[in-house]
Order: C-alpha cells, then structure tokens, then sequence
C-alpha cells in the first residue's frame, strides 16, 4: 500500500523535504506512519513528534486527504491506499 505525505510548514523545515511516498503493509495504523517518519526523518522528534516518537507535539496535526483532521483518539485507524496524510501545525499567527 501506498500512502503520500506532505510536509507543511515547521515540518517541512525541519524534515527538509516537501513530500514522500511511503509503502506501508497492510493494517499500518497513524501512530506507526509517526513512528517511521520519527525514524527516517529524526528532526522531527522533539519539534513535531513527541520524544516516545508517536504521538505529536501540541500544536501540531495529521491531516487526511485534505478533508478532516485525524484525532488522538484515532492514531491506531489505518489509512488506505492512496491517502495523503499532511503532517501541520495547528496554530497560525499574524
């Protein structure tokens, strides 16, 4: 299974890429695409992701497809084929 993940903002900097496709097996859930990204990209953790290497920072989100944003309580759901997961920050400022 395919998934492609972008990176926006704090992220994107930090990790410094813009996206990547990742091929995933069937049944990996939210928390384990976390965890492979904490590991392939290890800026990340510390800034974005938690130092369990899991879960994210406060002010950060995963989102789906563009359309809804995934909640804690829904990191162990399983993305499908062909999902974009957009890793953000959830504040903004002016």
């Amino acid at each position: 299974m395919q998934v492609l993940v972008e990176f926006m903002g704090v992220a994107r900097v930090v990790s410094g890429v813009k996206q990547v496709t990742l091929e995933l097996e069937e049944g990996t859930t939210f928390r384990q695409v976390i965890r492979l990204l904490g590991q392939q990209y290890p800026k990340l953790l510390g800034e974005i992701i938690q130092a369990d290497g899991e879960t994210f920072q406060a002010s950060n989100m995963l989102n789906l497809n563009g359309r809804r944003m995934v909640q804690p309580a829904q990191m162990d759901d399983v993305p499908n084929d062909g999902d974009r997961l957009i890793f953000m920050s959830i504040l903004a400022g002016g």
